[in-house]
């Protein structure tokens, strides 16, 4: 995943300084990947100096709001409609749910358990964060995005729950 091409998306939905969008980022693409203040605020720079993106208002304390440009938005259109996806991402909690099967049942059973739990609470917040969204007045952008997690989260959680009954 390019970190330009998410925060390109997420300015598309609206403008917001470096701090905003260090949250929404957490609130929205932490599941797909993580991104920090001083990766974040650098590439702002970037997609500035590449016409993708301006500051509109500047604030208190320096701080900045940041907009996509017509140039931004169609990089975003490209990027979505023209580029395949980069598949070969890592995912550590998978690499580790496949060699599960190397432990023990004893030694596998905490750590179905915790992720077990991870994901139960992670579904929490997400039904949390989709209430949020409902009682906005108008639709979001991502609505749907997240109506997939909350659809995938059980699944997970059942197969975890198999796993423990036959182990």
């Amino acid at each position: 995943m390019s970190l330009r091409h998410a925060l390109l998306g997420l300015l598309t939905v609206n403008p917001g300084t470096g701090y905003e969008l260090t949250q929404r980022f957490d609130r929205s693409l932490s599941n797909a990947w993580h991104a920090s203040h001083s990766q974040i605020y650098p590439e702002l720079a970037r997609l500035d100096e590449a016409g993708f993106a301006e500051v509109v208002s500047e604030g208190a304390r320096g701080s900045r709001t940041w907009a996509v440009t017509d140039a931004g938005r169609e990089e975003l259109r490209r990027w979505l409609t023209e580029s395949e996806p980069n598949r070969s991402v890592r995912n550590e909690g998978a690499v580790r749910l496949f060699l599960l099967t190397l432990l023990d049942p004893a030694d596998r059973r905490p750590v179905l358990e915790r992720e077990r739990a991870h994901i139960e609470e992670e579904h929490r917040q997400l039904r949390a964060l989709a209430a949020e969204l409902d009682a906005l007045p108008e639709p979001a952008a991502f609505r749907p995005v997240i109506d997939l997690a909350l659809r995938l989260g059980p699944v997970m959680a059942e197969w975890m729950t198999e796993q423990l009954e036959d182990g």
